[in-house]
């Protein structure tokens, strides 16, 4: 009898001491389906989120639902399964290959684009180093124009773009600054295929996807992608449009199609597994470095991307083991502040409440209360902005929305104070300088683009309507 009792008390204990270690870390987390399905309800009310929303605690989801529709013409559904552009997180793709061919021998950080990429300019082929791409250190920014989005889709894949950079003036010496940089990336992926002669999407293929068994995640032209959630944008007014035009080829800064689970393999990999990268390489990579600094702090690293109609978001907590993941084919940021009222709820706290996009907001106000309340109240009406993206385009988009309508003075008045708010930006004065172009008043017209020339001498658009202007006189 004793005998038998000792084991049910050894039994019992061995079941208490497995509950206690696979307790979840999740705060309250019987309630977590219903926390966050309440969350999401606000955003849909708001009709500002349609996509997929994973919570999963050491790579197993305790939550994954999807919202809305993957096509809102055909009405078809997003799905588990649907397959969203992924945005910048191509980059650490992009990372993970050019530390693999270090790993190899293949490469140094410490290497010159020269060495790989030629006729770049003096000062970037023998100063930009391969760690000033991966630390968007190199002087290059983006790559996009107004002319970008109609160019034929060859004139946007790997080749064309390396040629168009190489065109492109560097803002700041390299190695001295840090600005994020599309550009970087695109090159990163160019060196990728001059050292191994083959082309970055096969690397992505082999050397990632394949290994971690990833069938969800394409690397090809979105218009071959099956069940893919086709992007949408609101304009001010809050008409709906969608994204088609817009990152039409997956490239190394950008453009990959996955799903949810998909990416949920890549992350954990990245952040716990030595599969892709040994962890002695992970000890002397510098993002790596500052990630193990967080593992015992509870903090989440943020991991995001985005661009008209699309926007995706990932928190990892590397102390608990918990990957919060948004996709949206909505604007961004949304998909962030969704994912960042999850990691509230997660850690037991109140979301944000969500409110309407920035733009709609102040288009919303003015129409409401006028301009004068804009002016007096910009920073509140934009509380929910992107806190990374400049706020002089919130204004912009205003402006502009009315340019294109042929409301030329309301345009102007936003413009206006735009640079009375951002003074700074050469961008703004640029678009003013347009605003008058339209009014048909060529003299301030080129006194603004001038302003906008002088505030940053690179300016093409400004470079290309002066001259324009001074044929007219």
């Amino acid at each position: 009898m004793k005998t038998i009792t000792i084991q049910i008390m050894l039994a019992l204990c061995l079941i208490s001491c497995s509950n206690a270690q696979e307790k979840s870390k999740i705060a309250n987390s019987t309630q977590l389906e219903s926390n966050v399905d309440a969350l999401v309800k606000q955003y849909q009310d708001l009709d500002i989120f349609s996509g997929v929303v994973l919570v999963a605690e050491k790579g197993k989801p305790k939550y994954y639902k999807a919202f809305g529709f993957a096509n809102r013409e055909k009405k078809l559904p997003n799905t588990l399964t649907t397959k969203f552009d992924i945005g910048s997180m191509n980059k650490s793709f992009t990372k993970t290959l050019i530390l693999q061919l270090m790993e190899e021998g293949k490469l140094k950080v410490t290497d010159k684009l020269g060495d790989y990429l030629k006729g770049f300019p003096e000062t970037a082929a023998t100063k930009i180093t391969i760690l000033d791409l991966l630390k968007h250190r190199s002087g290059y920014g983006g790559y996009w124009g107004r002319d970008f989005n109609d160019l034929p889709i060859d004139q946007k894949r790997i080749p064309a773009l390396v040629e168009r950079i190489k065109k492109l003036p560097l803002d700041f010496e390299p190695g001295t600054d840090v600005q994020y940089s599309n550009a970087g990336y695109v090159l990163l992926g160019a060196i990728v295929q001059v050292i191994t002669g083959r082309t970055y999407h096969q690397e992505v293929q082999e050397r990632i996807l394949n290994p971690l068994g990833m069938t969800e995640t394409y690397v090809v032209d979105k218009s071959e992608v099956p069940d893919r959630a086709i992007g949408y944008l609101k304009d001010m007014k809050g008409n709906i449009s969608s994204n088609a035009g817009f990152v039409e080829v997956p490239n190394p800064d950008g453009g990959f199609q996955s799903s949810a689970g998909d990416i949920v393999k890549f992350y954990t990999e990245y952040f716990y597994g030595a599969t892709l990268l040994s962890k002695a390489t992970k000890a002397d990579d510098m993002f790596f470095k500052f990630t193990n600094e967080n593992r015992t702090t509870g903090g989440a690293i943020p991991m995001a991307g985005g661009f008209p109609g699309a926007n995706t978001a990932y928190y990892e907590v590397l102390r608990d083991e918990i990957s919060i993941i948004v996709f949206a084919n909505m604007d961004e940021p949304v998909a962030e502040q969704l994912g960042s009222g999850i990691l509230a709820i997660v850690r037991g706290e109140e979301p944000k409440t969500p409110s309407l996009p920035a733009v709609q907001n102040i288009y919303n106000h003015y129409k409401k209360f006028g301009f004068s309340f804009i002016e007096d109240n910009f920073y509140s009406l934009i509380d929910n902005f992107h806190a990374e993206d400049p706020k002089g385009m919130i204004l912009n988009d205003i402006g502009y929305d009315y340019l294109q309508n042929g409301e030329v003075e309301e345009a102007l008045k936003f413009f206006h104070l735009n640079v009375k708010l951002f003074p700074e930006d050469a961008n703004l004065w640029d678009s003013l300088g347009e605003g008058y172009y339209e009014k048909r008043d060529y003299k301030k017209s080129l006194e603004y683009y001038k302003k906008a020339l002088e505030m940053d001498p690179r300016m093409t658009s400004a470079q290309e309507m002066i001259a324009k202007l001074e044929s007219k006189k």
